[in-house]
Formats: structure tokens, sequence, C-alpha cells
């Protein structure tokens, strides 16, 4: 493993400070992963929120949000994850990345199951 020897701004420090309070080692367990983080594209790519947002502003029916579905890539890309999980080798940032969808799914959800009322008044009319 490498050394890296930086000198940070004191107020990027003071924000490191809490850290410190934890069991010693851990603000140096910590680091490589935060700037992994840092230097990582986001673990769902702009196309995704871009589709959702997209979507959204849309103005969809109510039947439309009821049919709403992730794209093709998407499934595809959700399914290797899941996958590697059920196989023990999801790796921590396909870990991030498949909580990231299930965050996003419990979102769509949620916006499903606001519209139950009017599918079923749509229905009836």
């Amino acid at each position: 493993m490498a050394t890296l020897t930086i000198e940070i701004p004191d107020d990027l420090m003071e924000r490191l400070d809490p850290l410190r309070d934890i069991p010693s080692g851990t603000l140096r367990e910590r680091l490589p992963d935060l700037l992994r983080r840092c230097l990582q594209p986001d673990q769902l790519s702009a196309e995704v929120y871009r589709y959702i947002l997209n979507f959204l502003t849309s103005q969809p029916t109510p039947d439309e949000i009821a049919a709403f579905r992730p794209t093709p890539e998407m499934q595809a890309r959700l399914r290797y994850l899941l996958n590697r999980s059920s196989d023990g080798s999801l790796t921590p940032e396909e870990a991030q990345e498949l909580d990231e969808y299930e965050r996003i799914e419990h979102l769509i959800i949620l916006l499903k199951a606001g519209n139950l009322p009017f599918l079923a008044t749509g229905a009836a009319s």
C-alpha cells in the first residue's frame, strides 16, 4: 500500500474532527474510501436521473405513472447487480449503486401508491 502525505486547509480539518472521536484508526481507515468516492463517477449515471425527471416533468397521467418502468438498460444493470449480490461478489461501489436503485424504486412505489385513488376513480368512470 502506498503512503500519501497531504496538507489540508484548517476548515476542512475541522470537518474531519468528529471522525477523530471515533475509535483510533477510524479516520485513517475511512480516508481511502472517502477519496475513492470523490474520484469515481456517480454511482448512477446522470441518464438514470434524467430519465426519471423527464418522466415526472412531462405531467404524466395516473395511467402513465402506473405503467412507468425502468429502461431496458436500467433493468439489465439492476439484474447484474442483484445477481452479483446473491452470489456474494458485489463490490462496495456496486453495493452503493444497488442501494441507490432501491431508494429510487421506493420513491417510484410511493409515487404509484399515491396515484391509486386516481386510478380507481378513473377505472370507475
